[in-house]
């Protein structure tokens, strides 16, 4: 087709007619389209089309140089850009093409330019041609274009955005030939082969991470060729301090820096935290490098730096430091590492030059390597280390050693391999722990068993004063208790108990009930009947003297189990505390009677043995009310409860005079002997003291027991004399309702009335009278019926007791006689009775009655000489009393015969003389209203009256 038609077509059809003639390669249309278009050629020939396409770069990749030519002498910009701002030469360099380049660069585009993304310069593109993406004719074609961009002036050390020059991208895409020019003219263009990367990589750290293996010790490999033209083999990075071989180690780049290892002098070099490459190494297991390292010299015992130092780094905070390369080798548990710094050592032992790692140094937490690799499980390499120089008994920072950490993690097969390495079996931790002790506490019975053998002390107590053995009881570690037994260990251990007193170990466990560790010290043979005893200068409470064995401690405090292994191994069981105390009378007195039955069944047990206060078990249980146990001693010993005591009273006896009601019906109901009788001169039986007491209740219940209501004591008394002269109304009452011998006599002929009128107990006379049938007139031996006793002992209340006389018994004898003459009026006058006189009076009492020994109201010598009392008496008379009949004259005690004739006086009614009755006077009150015989004491009386 012609080329003005096309032309035309192109115009009516497309909106770039420029770009379609040049796509179709047609020079004419494009000729034409120019000679349309010359106002406007710059514009036009520099605009894009809609696929984003220059007129140029279309020529150029259509390789029509003509047309390209014709573009460029129009006015066509050799350095226009893309959409993507890259220019032609970018775009030529991308995809290969050397024809375009050249034909730019030839025609003056510039080749410093750079791209607006990355910042590449042409030469930076290819750079990043790699052999395995792009074919090796293309390379070498660019290779050309690289050389004539050097050729026109391109700075080679130029840096893109990322910092990379293009030094560092042929390394890292391994563009051989790019990389020889650039070599090849460092000596005439000065590159900087160690220009670094906003990451602050020099080309060098490419070189090593892009080879590997052998090709790294080749003279030809990259990282050699940098080296020899001047590349600094181990730069130093600023913002943390790593130097190159800190960075090949860090990455695992063994061979990287078994290759740097051949190159540098700072070997040593630290970074902000105090590591060294040999650090990093260690971290990554590089067992060749390290070997190599330490071949050259480097310092295995430089220690990390403390955490004011690090923390000017940006890394966070470290936890520890002060690590060694063998502290970081054991941490990472990289055992090719620890294996190349033990083996250093023994290869470096007849060097003077070469530093081994020293396996005693400190991280920030006190371990060792030694003990870091035990406080990590690390067993393996322990005997190792050991035998590499390791101290087996260095401490941590917590003050542990080895043998005391692999106790603490329960390293059994760790803490006997120290223990055969010759650990200190005496080291104590900084809380005062020995191994010994650890190995309880953390229960590992093989250990105790390791340190035993080996003689470790036993008795070495802990700072709660516990020893071993005990401190295994306390956990409940009876395996590793009985190890401690099995090798010899004092089941006794004397120490401070309370108030500083000493005691045992068996003491102690009981005190604290702790029955299951008691009961394995017994069965472990601990002394089984010492007691407690004083301290260092008589130190100790009640404790240290109150004499209890292990026995007496266990009945106290109900410890039955412990009581029963006792008694099984032999414990003493009639052992006596300081109060003559055996066990069963503590056991009866705390009321533990599962333990008295287990007492009570030894063979041996003496159930006779009484304490201090004489108390038999019996008389304990009885004391403090513990029947059960009284009933199951006597059930053991029937002729318990008929133990006499140094007064000769047995248990009956003593719980009536007590009053103690349940002991005493507790003994009646095991059938003691009621009629006991105590073993003195009293001869009381039992009814006897309880009449005694007064108590009704034990009164009936011995009755209704068997009690012989009538038995007689020592003075031949009844339980009625002995209740009528302490006045218990109520026992007389119920020994009157069981049948009592009412008018039963003393030794002195006493009845029951004749002791209640003595002691002036008036309920008890009620009771007498009103309740029986005795006999109120019976006389004693003296002749004194129950009257007489009245008047004679002059009670306060004889004037009741008299008229109750009076008015139960009208008709008693008042007036009669005791064998000495006296009748009750005469006894309560010479007693000064004038209530009672009073009363016999005006009952009827004759007052002119004379004893044998011729005495009367009216001559009895009162202390005063007066006779108020007297006159009273006869004032009183209200009737004319009964005549006194006899052969003298009570008054002068003229004898009457038949020249003497007798008289009375009418007013009184004593016998007298004619002399003596010679007054006469009217008794109106008598209504004797003619005058009468008188004495001259009534006479006095009725005309004077009582002044």
């Amino acid at each position: 087709m012609g080329a003005p038609l096309l032309y035309h077509m192109f115009k009516s059809k497309t909106n770039f007619p420029l770009h379609s003639a040049i796509r179709l390669k047609r020079e004419d249309v494009v000729f034409l389209y120019l000679v349309d278009n010359s106002n406007e050629l710059t514009m036009i020939l520099n605009s894009l089309d809609n696929k984003g396409d220059l007129p140029l770069d279309l020529a150029l990749q259509a390789r029509e140089m003509s047309i390209a030519t014709t573009l460029l002498e129009n006015g066509a910009d050799p350095d226009c850009r893309d959409t993507h701002g890259y220019t032609l030469l970018h775009k030529a360099v991308n995809r290969g093409d050397d024809h375009a380049a050249k034909f730019l660069l030839e025609n003056r585009a510039s080749v410093s330019l750079v791209t607006p993304n990355n910042g590449d310069t042409a030469l930076h593109l290819i750079a990043t041609c790699s052999p395995e993406t792009t074919l090796e004719e293309t390379i070498s074609a660019m290779a050309e274009i690289a050389q004539l961009l050097l050729d026109r002036g391109l700075n080679p050390n130029l840096q893109n955005k990322m910092g990379f020059t293009a030094l560092h991208l042929a390394v890292m895409a391994q563009n051989e030939e790019l990389f020889s020019l650039l070599l090849s003219r460092s000596s005439t263009q000065l590159i900087d082969m160690n220009l670094r990367t906003l990451d602050g990589h020099t080309p060098l750290w490419f070189a090593l991470i892009r080879t590997t293996g052998s090709e790294l010790y080749s003279c030809n490999s990259f990282a050699a060729r940098l080296v020899e033209k001047g590349a600094i083999p181990n730069p130093i990075y600023p913002a943390n301090g790593n130097s190159l071989l800190h960075l090949v180690a860090q990455e695992g780049l063994e061979d990287a820096g078994l290759f740097l290892c051949n190159h540098i002098h700072n070997i040593d070099h630290i970074n902000r935290k105090g590591e060294t490459a040999l650090h990093l190494a260690a971290d990554r297991d590089l067992g060749r490098l390290i070997t190599k390292l330490l071949e050259c010299g480097a310092n295995p015992n430089i220690q990390t730096l403390p955490p004011e130092i690090a923390a000017l780094s940006d890394e966070p905070e470290l936890t520890v430091y002060r690590q060694s390369c063998m502290h970081r080798a054991i941490s990472g548990g990289n055992l090719n590492a620890v294996k190349a710094f033990l083996e250093h050592r023994v290869t470096a032992e007849d060097s003077k030059d070469s530093i081994v790692a020293n396996l005693n140094l400190r991280d920030s937490q006190g371990n060792t390597p030694l003990s870091l690799a035990l406080s990590l499980g690390m067993q393996n390499i322990v005997a190792d280390l050991i035998q590499g120089g390791a101290d087996v008994n260095t401490r941590n920072g917590e003050g542990l050693t080895l043998l005391h950490q692999a106790i603490k993690k329960q390293d059994v097969e760790s803490a006997i391999f120290l223990l055969n390495q010759g650990a200190n079996i005496d080291a104590k931790t900084m809380s005062e722990e020995t191994p010994l002790q650890l190995a309880i506490l953390y229960n590992m019975p093989d250990v105790v068993e390791a340190l035993c053998r080996r003689g470790i002390d036993m008795s070495a107590v802990d700072k709660y004063n516990n020893c071993p053995l005990w401190a295994a009881l306390e956990f409940g570690r009876e395996d590793i208790a009985s190890i401690l037994v099995k090798n010899g260990v004092d089941t006794d251990h004397w120490s401070d108990g309370p108030e500083g007193c000493y005691q045992t170990l068996l003491h102690r466990a009981i005190d604290e009930n702790k029955e299951q560790t008691a009961k394995f010290l017994v069965q472990s043979g601990c002394d089984l009947n010492t007691p407690r005893r004083a301290g260092p200068g008589g130190r100790g409470g009640e404790e240290a003297h109150d004499q209890q064995s292990p026995l007496h401690l266990c009945c106290q405090w109900g410890l039955e189990s412990v009581v029963q292994t006792l008694v099984e191994h032999g414990a003493n069981i009639n052992v006596k505390d300081a109060e003559g105390k055996t066990p069963l009378h503590i056991a009866i007195l705390n009321q533990h009677h599962s333990i008295i039955s287990l007492l009570l069944c030894h063979p041996f047990l003496d159930l006779t043995v009484p304490d201090k206060n004489g108390l038999t078990p019996f008389a304990t249980a009885l004391s403090c009310r513990n029947n059960k146990a009284a009933q199951a001693v006597r059930d053991k010993l029937p002729t318990a409860a008929e133990q006499f005591d140094s007064k000769g009273r047995n248990f009956l006896h003593m719980a009536i005079q007590k009053n103690d009601v349940e002991s005493v019906l507790f003994l009646l109901s095991i059938q003691v002997d009621v009629n006991s009788r105590v073993r003195d001169t009293n001869q009381s039986s039992p009814l006897h003291l309880a009449a005694e007491t007064g108590n009704e209740l034990i009164v009936r219940s011995l009755l209704l027991a068997g009690a012989r209501a009538d038995d007689r004591d020592g003075h031949r008394r009844t339980a009625l004399h002995v209740a009528a002269e302490a006045g218990h109304a109520a026992v007389v009452s119920a020994l009157l309702q069981n049948g009592t011998d009412y008018d039963a006599t003393d030794a002195e002929g006493d009845n029951a009335l004749h002791v209640a009128v003595r002691e002036g107990h008036l309920a008890v006379v009620r009771a007498l009278l009103t309740e029986s049938r005795l006999d109120a007139e019976a006389v004693n031996l003296k002749g004194r019926n129950p009257l007489h006793t009245l008047a004679r002992y002059a009670k306060d209340n004889a004037f009741t007791i008299c008229e109750l006389f009076i008015e139960c018994m009208p008709e008693y004898p008042l007036d009669k006689p005791d064998l000495e003459g006296n009748t009750a009026l005469i006894l309560a006058y010479t007693k000064g009775n004038g209530n009672l006189c009073r009363c016999l009076v005006k009952a009827g009492a004759c007052v002119g009655a004379m004893n044998k020994d011729g005495i009367t109201i009216f001559n009895y010598q009162v202390a005063s000489n007066s006779k108020t009392l007297l006159k009273r008496l006869l004032d009183n008379l209200s009737q004319e009393p009964p005549w006194v009949e006899g052969d003298i004259c009570l008054e002068c005690g003229t004898k009457f015969g038949l020249t003497m004739r007798k008289h009375h006086c009418r007013h009184c009614g004593r016998l007298l003389c004619s002399k003596c009755s010679g007054q006469e006077v009217p008794i109106l009150k008598f209504n004797l209203h003619k005058p009468v015989r008188v004495c001259a004491v009534c006479f006095e009386l009725l005309h004077v009256g009582v002044s």
